[in-house]
């Protein structure tokens, strides 16, 4: 089987996925787990960079990396929610199931709208990827309920975006990076 450069992306796309199912077999908070953890991170920065730099994007690529995205977001489910659990008011799960209730909601608005899984790469969701990924280690140094309080604002702003994006557009497109664009396209 012959790889060419198009396909390097969706590869390294195909090891963060394959990193993130490690993880649920590697001691939480482990040097391994932090290692592992690290390089997940990394490639999922590296992903859409060499997707873009090699002109490689694509939509399996996107649905592939919100696949990856996923699984690895059940691994900080399995590790780093028990650990918060006992270490955080009760309400800050409350909001974050209601953030996981808007989220499924968002995701079905789609499917009903375009006929197809759509998780938007907005500027919010990075950012809420990013926070989710410094999570393990921002509770390590900081107050966790500071940091989970944090993460619930960061998060519940970034779904209701995604939420409103679906809700306001008449077609899909994975490109649409802000709720702004939306709102200066419908001023004209």
């Amino acid at each position: 089987m012959h790889l060419s450069k198009k396909d390097i992306p969706n590869c390294i796309t195909s090891v963060r996925m394959a990193g993130a199912v490690v993880l649920f077999f590697v001691k939480p908070f482990s040097l391994l787990f932090y290692a592992i953890y690290t390089a997940c991170g990394i490639t999922d920065v590296f992903d859409g960079f060499a997707a873009r730099r090699l002109k490689a994007v694509s939509d399996f690529g996107s649905l592939l990396d919100s696949i990856a995205d996923l699984v690895f977001y059940a691994a900080m489910l399995v590790y780093v929610i028990p650990y918060l659990w006992k270490r955080v008011p009760k309400g800050i799960w409350v909001v974050v199931g209601v953030i996981i209730v808007v989220r499924v909601i968002s995701y079905l608005t789609a499917w009903v709208k375009y006929h197809r899984f759509a998780s938007l790469h907005t500027y919010g969701n990075k950012l809420t990827g990013a926070f989710v990924f410094a999570l393990p280690y921002l509770i390590l140094i900081l107050d966790n309920t500071f940091v989970c309080v944090l993460g619930c604002i960061i998060g519940m702003a970034s779904t209701l975006e995604e939420l409103a994006i679906h809700l306001k557009s008449d077609s899909y497109n994975p490109k649409t990076k802000t709720i702004l664009y939306l709102l200066r396209d419908f001023k004209k």
